[in-house]
């Protein structure tokens, strides 16, 4: 079975107030080496099979119109994942 990953991250220009929490959380737990934290979405869609580039260009054409908000979003990567067996 194949996995592809595909990853969703809000635009830069787009507050983020789930990251502004979670580096909050990384202050009062005296974590303070990141200056900035964005909180994105993950997908892991499997296929039968190995990953072919067919797979590939469909989860691209949905991540575009179905897993993204393209007015808010950025699709970031969308790739095959390596077995972890």
């Amino acid at each position: 079975m194949g996995r592809i990953i595909v990853e969703v991250m809000p635009k830069p220009e787009i507050l983020d107030p789930q990251g502004k929490a979670v580096r909050g959380a990384f202050l009062r737990h005296g974590v303070d080496v990141f200056t900035d934290v964005r909180q994105g979405k993950r997908f892991q869609l499997s296929v039968k099979g190995a990953v072919t580039e067919g797979h590939l260009e469909s989860a691209r054409e949905l991540a575009a119109t179905s897993l993204s908000n393209p007015i808010i979003e950025d699709v970031v990567a969308v790739y095959a994942a390596e077995d972890e067996r």
